[in-house]
């Protein structure tokens, strides 16, 4: 995408996509199919999340687990349902469970589950005309709800208050959380200024790192985000600098480490042992060793990946459930391990998808 492009701009040049030959959807078969390689290999179940008739998916955002493997997922919603939830929890076999969030509806995005003591909360974002972040309990009791942090001085008056639904780098558009050691936390507003705030342990504002750009250390984009402590390293965050096509890895003093390229829009993070988990929104979720080197890409489809890196932004999406492959994906935005190692997909599309990448090896 071009610099600052906004979703909106993002969906009128994907449109213009649906006019290649659309791919048919693959047949069913009595095998599960098996994607991936070595250790690395999973049996795929789309579709692995059922909502109950009365609620309808409203383009599939981000996804999370809790200590007894039920998944939590949101998404974006609309506005003009204001009553509808933004949020549906389903247990460890894809039964729904129960939904709530209708606060975040028409700006519901990013989602964690952090442990605090011998509690669990859930961590949310919202941007577009919502613009806010909130901590939750697990039943969607809201602990407390925050807007723009205004000692940053990168917003206008009101942007904590009253907030208007508009794009820039003025704005304030949260995406994504990583937590710190010390019960701090970091907040991207990646579709908004393109920084990372940090805040500490009662959620004051401390300080930001990063700036608007494509150079070393700035970013186009800063989307999802990730404490990388896994064994052997010092802990670091790594961000998702999406529309740079790159990630970037920073000390917790908010200081630039390194920059790791080869991606084409990577989405967010997550990790599982020494593994690290990139969900592209170009198609494919990639899988990064201890040294982040490339594991392998999960439903990679050379085609359409040559396509995506000479067109830019023609980028396929759904109409209708047609144009699915099995064992592929459109646009996974998120996902996320859980403590056996299996995988969750969330994709950004209008009818909602979650699939599930169980580990057979």
């Amino acid at each position: 995408m071009k610099p600052s492009l906004s979703r909106r701009q993002f969906l009128a040049t994907t449109a213009a996509a649906l006019a290649a030959p659309r791919v048919l959807t693959a047949q069913k078969s009595d095998k599960q199919l098996v994607i991936g390689t070595g250790a690395h290999r999973y049996e795929v179940h789309h579709n692995w999340a059922q909502l109950p008739a009365q609620y309808t998916w409203q383009t599939t955002h981000n996804v999370a687990v809790d200590r007894d493997n039920n998944l939590y997922v949101i998404h974006e919603g609309r506005e003009n349902l204001k009553d509808h939830p933004s949020i549906f929890v389903f247990d460890p076999q894809g039964k729904f469970i129960r939904a709530f969030g209708q606060q975040f509806q028409g700006g519901g995005h990013g989602l964690e589950v952090r442990t605090e003591g011998k509690e669990q909360f859930l961590w949310v974002t919202a941007y577009q005309q919502v613009k806010s972040f909130a901590k939750l309990t697990l039943k969607g009791e809201t602990v407390w709800e925050k807007r723009a942090p205004m000692e940053s001085k990168l917003y206008p008056e009101g942007e904590d208050t009253k907030p208007m639904k508009r794009w820039g780098r003025d704005a304030f558009m949260p995406t994504n959380y990583a937590f710190l050691p010390d019960g701090g936390f970091y907040l991207a507003d990646g579709y908004g200024s393109h920084r990372v705030h940090r805040y500490d342990k009662n959620g004051k504002w401390v300080s930001m790192f990063g700036e608007p750009g494509a150079g070393p250390a700035q970013f186009n984009t800063p989307h999802g985000l990730w404490m990388d402590d896994r064994p052997g390293r010092t802990p670091s965050v790594v961000v998702a600098d999406r529309a740079n096509k790159r990630l970037q890895w920073w000390s917790l003093e908010g200081k630039h480490l390194k920059t790791l390229d080869g991606f084409i829009l990577p989405a967010n993070l997550d990790s599982h042992k020494d593994t690290l988990l990139v969900p592209d929104l170009s198609a494919r979720i990639t899988l990064l060793d201890k040294d982040d080197k490339v594991i392998t890409h999960l439903g990679e489809d050379p085609e359409w990946r040559a396509a995506v890196l000479k067109d830019g932004m023609k980028l396929r999406r759904e109409e209708k459930g047609e144009g699915w492959v099995s064992g592929k994906f459109l646009h996974p935005h998120d996902a996320c391990f859980d403590a056996a190692g299996n995988i969750f997909v969330a994709e950004w599309v209008n009818t909602g998808r979650i699939t599930k990448l169980r580990k057979v090896s």
